[in-house]
């Protein structure tokens, strides 16, 4: 079904966040590790760009290299996120994420990112945003984005079942996670457009939240 036109209220019990592209832009940096990448195993860098958002790297790299040993993904892997890291040139936060973020204190949210614990600490603290108290990475689960055990267990966490959560993602492979956990989801950005989320934003300025009683959010998209 196509995004809902705004503005929508939705009430949740829980909200998912993912982190690049959602909280924070990190888009230069993807842009510049992947493209080095596509070019060293001979591949068109636009189609790998059209894969990886959303995804662990190594998932990014078996659907890129399919018969390639898993093992050389994960050494790879390891040595990209290392290099992502150490690069903060160009990450921003997506606008409105601060304010977004300070008005969720107290309500109960997970940040839910393929990113491990040191990229996702990093690339926070360079967009100047504060990590929510509850964190899934790439380290508490054993399938990538869109497999929906990360955004499964945040609402375990939270004590939220899935049906009461709504995620915000920007990626495909994020919008179709929340989608198999049987959640909402709200759309931000242009990328998210392309795969159908229930409600769509620009950015995160087009969200108010409000404490609604009885432990409900209420968000106003739009």
């Amino acid at each position: 079904m196509p995004a809902a036109t705004l503005p929508t209220v939705l009430t949740a019990r829980a909200l998912l966040l993912d982190m690049d592209g959602t909280l924070v832009n990190s888009d230069a940096v993807v842009e510049r590790i992947w493209r080095r990448w596509a070019d060293r195993h001979g591949l068109d860098g636009d189609e790998v760009m059209k894969v990886v958002h959303g995804r662990q790297g190594h998932a990014s790299m078996a659907l890129l290299l399919p018969g390639r040993p898993m093992e050389q993904n994960h050494a790879d892997n390891a040595r990209m996120l290392a290099e992502e890291t150490a690069d903060m040139d160009g990450v921003v936060p997506v606008p409105g994420a601060s304010a977004f973020l300070a008005s969720l204190r107290g309500l109960p949210h997970a940040l839910v990112t393929s990113a491990d614990v040191a990229l996702s600490t990093a690339r926070m603290a360079a967009a100047g945003l504060g990590l929510p108290d509850v964190r899934v990475t790439a380290e508490s689960v054993g399938a990538s984005k869109p497999d929906p055990e990360g955004f499964l267990k945040g609402a375990a966490e939270l004590g939220a079942a899935p049906a009461d959560c709504v995620v915000f993602e920007d990626s495909g492979a994020g919008i179709q996670a929340g989608r198999a956990a049987g959640m909402r989801v709200v759309g931000v950005g242009p990328r998210a457009g392309l795969h159908r989320p229930d409600v769509l934003v620009q950015d995160l300025r087009q969200v108010r939240v409000e404490a609604a009683g009885g432990g409900a959010i209420r968000l106003v998209v739009g």
